[in-house]
């Protein structure tokens, strides 16, 4: 291998010849190439950069690769990518070049994208609405089925780094005589929403639901709801079907086959719309039971079929009526439920989400709003 110029091996003084001769031996070391730049990415007053190593070195290995800022000359120095940059000024608009250096620096790269290293602001606390899955309706006569539970809070605590469970709950499936089936809860972190009650034929078997499903056919009592969540079904003292219970209000009773009991209304909810609407009771008069606002299903009459709840709102579906005179005798599904969380725009989007939530920034506000099951971490 050649060798530098020294007294030893250069006799002296170097001609131009020689040492144009040995800048061109194959194994004489030379520059380092360009690095070809990859991509920066801002964090907290720094930020890092990926790049390429040169496919020429030069004949010589490697030792360091330099990082350099534009504005302000900032440098990070690593032996491969990806290279940090710290003490950067937060709010300020950053491109970089890289050099390598083997025994000298060879030239910049071109420049990276430019990024603006922001503070670090994840929220500590968010805003919920958790609604669970409606309940069916029950058949022949049948009650209406219960909202989903309805929760909401603001100020609950969330931690950043580790994903937060979200569920969302079904609707139940209406009955084609008999009790229906109750929806399923919904989950945000620790807070679950009760599912649905189902509409009956007539009386409840128990459970613990959200809101209550009504009662059906001549003595059916409605079921009871959870406390903070919902409300209870309606009776029946007649031949059709008390109403569903809802966030705000009970399902009122069935008083005679022309006047099934109503759902009970939901409840308005952060966003301005209004969830968790007991379904209407089945009958075969001239009226069916309406269903609560908030997405609770009508009930059966004579020339109406009923109706399930309304996906994403947690209502609860409409009773069956009679196979005498009414078009169907099968109650109707409940409505699927939904989580939504909302924090102030100030702070951070969240890390990572799945269960492809929709996102929205508006009003101040960050929201997510989740119609099927997934997770967030901030």
């Amino acid at each position: 291998m050649a060798q530098f110029p020294s007294q030893t091996n250069a006799n002296g003084l170097w001609t131009v010849k020689k040492v144009k001769r040995f800048l061109q031996g194959a194994n004489f070391p030379t520059f380092p190439g360009a690095p070809t730049i990859g991509t920066a990415t801002a964090g907290n007053a720094q930020a890092s950069v990926t790049f390429t190593a040169p496919a020429a070195t030069g004949g010589a290995s490697i030792t360091s690769y330099t990082v350099t800022s534009s504005p302000g000359s900032l440098t990070g120095t690593g032996a491969s990518s990806p290279v940090v940059v710290t003490g950067l000024s937060n709010g300020t608009a950053y491109t970089f070049t890289v050099r390598a250096t083997t025994f000298t620096t060879g030239p910049a790269s071109a420049a990276s994208n430019s990024v603006t290293p922001s503070a670090v602001n994840k929220p500590t606390a968010v805003e919920y609405l958790v609604v669970a899955g409606g309940g069916g309706g029950g058949g022949d006569d049948g009650g209406g089925g219960g909202a989903g539970g309805f929760r909401t809070a603001s100020s609950f605590a969330v931690a950043s780094g580790s994903p937060i469970t979200v569920t969302v709950g079904g609707g139940g499936a209406g009955a084609s005589a008999g009790t229906a089936t109750a929806g399923t809860v919904s989950v945000f972190s620790s807070i679950t929403s009760n599912a649905g009650g189902p509409g009956f034929k007539t009386s409840p078997g128990g459970g613990t639901y959200g809101s209550g499903g009504g009662g059906g056919y001549s003595g059916g009592t409605g079921e009871n709801g959870t406390a903070g969540q919902g409300n209870k079904g309606g009776d029946s003292s007649t031949i059709a079907g008390g109403g569903g219970g809802g966030a705000s209000a009970v399902g009122t009773n069935a008083v005679s086959s022309n006047n099934p009991g109503n759902g009970g209304d939901g409840t308005a909810a952060f966003n301005g719309t209004t969830y968790a609407g007991g379904g209407g009771g089945g009958g075969r008069g001239s009226s069916g039971g309406t269903g609560g606002s908030g997405g609770g299903g009508r009930g059966t009459y004579t020339s109406r079929y009923c109706t399930a709840g309304t996906a994403n709102t947690g209502g609860g579906g409409g009773g069956g009526g009679d196979t005498s005179g009414v078009p169907n005798r099968s109650g109707a599904a409940g409505g699927s439920g939904i989580v939504i969380i909302r924090y102030a725009d100030t702070f951070d989007d969240a890390a990572s989400t799945t269960g492809s939530p929709t996102f929205t920034n508006t009003g101040g506000y960050k929201i997510y709003a989740w119609t099927g099951s997934g997770s967030i971490t901030f």
